[in-house]
């Protein structure tokens, strides 16, 4: 075979780098590029509701009620799992003054859960969703009568809140963001079913045994002899004889009766003689 120049070496050199380098760059070509990774955003807090009514800086009495009743922790809880979402009537230190002294205290442990339940809706409101709600709107609170419930209606520029008991409005937005929503109210709602008016004690059955009869009194066995009835006179037995209608007939047929027999001798012995 015959040896290749120096020139025709280099020529084949040249090729087999141009030839390489072109299949490196086919190959880069085809590999897909990696897009540029994206920084994580931050992550959101959780919803803190204690931290909600700390900043509104009033509400002092309400975060004592949701703690010493678990409230505050069944609705942290609700929050994490809650498709409607939630929403709290929040009522000011204010609006717990205004109760009449000793209302708190005078609840049982149960009425006072349901008090702080009362003031809690168990779907996410908006402040125009209230103009569209229809009423009774139930709350989270219940008792023997089933599911404690208010009436909300709603303008353009005001929300009013009825229970039966006493009205209120919201008065502010403290936060309103789904799934939460906490409203700011003037006055503690009052669930009907624990300070409406009480119907009247119905009045004892009457008995079906017989009355008892009473007892007469006993007879005093010392009586004296002052107090011995007075024993009855002739006369006053003849006046009594006389007095009677039934002794004078009596009296008077006897001596018809002796007239005739009297009348009647006389006639047998005049018979007899003659």
């Amino acid at each position: 075979m015959a040896s290749f120049s120096s020139s025709s070496r280099c020529f084949l050199a040249a090729m087999a780098t141009l030839i390489g380098l072109m299949m490196i760059m086919s190959c880069q070509a085809k590999t897909p590029t990696s897009p540029a990774a994206v920084a994580p955003g931050p992550i959101a807090a959780p919803l803190n509701l204690t931290g909600i009514l700390e900043k509104g800086g009033q509400y002092t009495t309400l975060m004592r009620l949701l703690k010493e009743t678990q409230v505050g922790e069944q609705i942290q809880s609700q929050l994490k799992n809650s498709y409607d979402g939630l929403t709290i009537f929040a009522p000011t230190d204010n609006a717990f003054n205004n109760l009449k002294p000793g209302t708190l205290n005078s609840l049982t442990p149960q009425e006072q859960v349901s008090l702080v339940l009362y003031h809690v809706l168990p779907r996410y409101y908006s402040l125009s969703t209230f103009e569209t709600t229809s009423n009774p709107v139930r709350t989270q609170a219940s008792g023997n009568n089933g599911v404690y419930s208010l009436n909300i209606t709603s303008t353009s520029s005001q929300v009013n809140v009825s229970t039966g008991v006493d009205d209120t409005q919201i008065s502010n937005k403290l936060y309103s963001d789904f799934p939460l929503a906490v409203y700011s109210v003037d006055s503690v709602l009052l669930p009907y079913d624990i300070f409406g008016a009480k119907p009247p004690a119905a009045a004892p059955a009457p008995s079906l045994l017989p009355p008892k009869k009473k007892k007469k009194p006993a007879a005093n066995a010392n009586v004296t002899s002052s107090a011995k009835a007075p024993a009855t006179t002739s006369s006053d037995a003849a006046d009594d004889s006389t007095t009677t209608p039934s002794a004078a007939a009596a009296a008077a047929s006897i001596r018809l009766g002796s007239s005739a027999l009297v009348a009647a001798a006389l006639c047998f012995f005049i018979s007899l003689a003659n």
